[in-house]
Formats: C-alpha cells, sequence, structure tokens
C-alpha cells in the first residue's frame, strides 16, 4: 500500500472475508491511519455448493470489489512484495493508456527454495503485448532447468527466464463487464463442485485470445519480487524486509510515512 500510494494510487479497496472485517479495521487504523482512503468488500461464498468452503478465486475478488472502482485500478495480491518500481510501471501506464497492464516478473526470481510453485507463464506478441498465458502448477528448480505441471496435467521444462504473472496488474474499467459475463458462465458449468477457482490470470487470457482485451506486459526490471508461498518464507521474508527499512526505503514507523505521503 505504502509503495502504491508512493506511486501516485489514492484509493485502496481491501478484499476480505465479511467475519473478519472488524480485525481488518483494528489492524488499518493501528498500521496504516488515515494517510490513504481504505474500504473493504465481502467475497462471499454466495452461491455456495455443499462442501465448498474456499472463496470463488481470484478473478471473483476483483468483482467483489467492483462497486468501488470509478476509473483505472491495479490489482495485486496481499502476501506478495512487488518493489516500489513495480507500482510507478503500473500507475504511468494507467495514466496515459487504454490497455491493460501486467507486470512480469522472471521465474528464477519467484520460486521458494521450501518446494513448488504454480506461475502463469507469459508470452509475448512482437510489440510487447500478452499473447497467452499458461497457468502451470508445481514448479521446481533442478539446477538451471525447471519443471511443472500444466492444469491438463502436461509437464513443463522450463529455462527460468520466463516472464511469470505474480498477479499484479493495471486494468481499465473495460475489463469488468466481460469479465462479469466469464464469472456467470463459469457459475454455470462449474458452480455445483466444492473446489474450482474462477482465477484471474485464466480470465484475462481467455479475454486476450478472444481478442475482447490487450495487455502491456511491463517488464519488472529492477523491481525484485518475494512473498509468502510456505510458512518456512516466513523468516526470510521479515529479514528481507527489515533490511529494507533499515536501508531508508520504507519509514521506520509506517503509519507516520502514509500520512505524510497523503498530505502531500
Amino acid at each position: 500500500m505504502y509503495d502504491a500510494v508512493r506511486a501516485g494510487f489514492r484509493n485502496v479497496i481491501l478484499v476480505i472475508r465479511r467475519e473478519a472485517e472488524e480485525l481488518f479495521r483494528r489492524h488499518v487504523a493501528d498500521v496504516i491511519g488515515s494517510g490513504v482512503a481504505v474500504s473493504y468488500a465481502h467475497q462471499a461464498l454466495d452461491p455456495a455448493p455443499p462442501g465448498r468452503t474456499k472463496p470463488w478465486g481470484t478473478g471473483h475478488a476483483v468483482l467483489a470489489a467492483a462497486w468501488g472502482i470509478r476509473g483505472p485500478f491495479a490489482v495485486m495480491n496481499a502476501d506478495d512484495y512487488y518493489g516500489a518500481g513495480a507500482f510507478r510501471l503500473v500507475f504511468d501506464h494507467l495514466a496515459g493508456a487504454r490497455d491493460h497492464a501486467l507486470v512480469g516478473y522472471t521465474l528464477r526470481e519467484t520460486t521458494s527454495a521450501y518446494g513448488g510453485v504454480s506461475r502463469a507463464i507469459a508470452e509475448l506478441d512482437a510489440q510487447g503485448y500478452l499473447s497467452r498465458l499458461t497457468e502451470v502448477a508445481d514448479i521446481v528448480g533442478r539446477g538451471s532447468t525447471y519443471t511443472g505441471r500444466t492444469i491438463a496435467g502436461e509437464t513443463v521444462t522450463l529455462d527460468g527466464s520466463e516472464l511469470v504473472s505474480m498477479n499484479l496488474w493495471g486494468f481499465t474499467p473495460a475489463l469488468l463487464p466481460t469479465l462479469q459475463r466469464q464469472f456467470a458462465r463459469f457459475l454455470e458449468a462449474r458452480g455445483t463442485e466444492p473446489t474450482p477457482e474462477f482465477l484471474l490470470s485464466e480470465a484475462v487470457g481467455a479475454q486476450v485470445s478472444a481478442g475482447d482485451a490487450r495487455v502491456r506486459v511491463l517488464p519488472a526490471a529492477g523491481s525484485q519480487w518475494f512473498g509468502m508461498t510456505y510458512a518456512a518464507d516466513d523468516e526470510r521474508v521479515r529479514d528481507r524486509i527489515m533490511s529494507l527499512v533499515n536501508a531508508g526505503q520504507y519509514p521506520t514507523h509506517l503509519k507516520a510515512g502514509l500520512e505524510r505521503l497523503g498530505c502531500d
């Protein structure tokens, strides 16, 4: 949030479970303060088939926040660190373009030492626009080679230089009506099953394939990703954040820093 505000974004919508709102409100008041406007969107399970406990996925999470979107907007995961430069890339793109954007990270820089990861592999056309997104699960590295499997179960071999989506997107509001129609079709086809998810990457990839959307891929040169994939990542993530604070890239007291930004 601090990086987003510093880049120029001024409103934040947190997509949460309804029963967690009071906890989030207390945390935001203590840690974020009044330097940025924060709203809350509930990602409800309704309609939920018997046995389903997980939300409907990242695509549905965006739709849950659609009521608060009035113009171009960014989407990010809560458990990833993207780097300040990545938010500036997205903000600058949205300020002067009618196309969507995706920040692409190099695969070898987004894996975990503690197990396999799932990533959407981005393929680009000659103009730097997204031509295809392929979800690959259980990606693990062995030396200079990485292997994973597609949703269809096919084994994929990668060299680590591929650009991948870490779910840092920039969208115009034109995304939303098509996304709503896609979710309706998803519910018709799989809404009675307990586990399938309506993934944002798959939905955007389908819009690109159908010619309904254009997505500029913005390589995250100079912006390092790290995040929480496994519980064992916790100590490493804490250490890296503290090193950034000690280096002066972030304020020691985030609330005061955000409130100063809000006054600028």
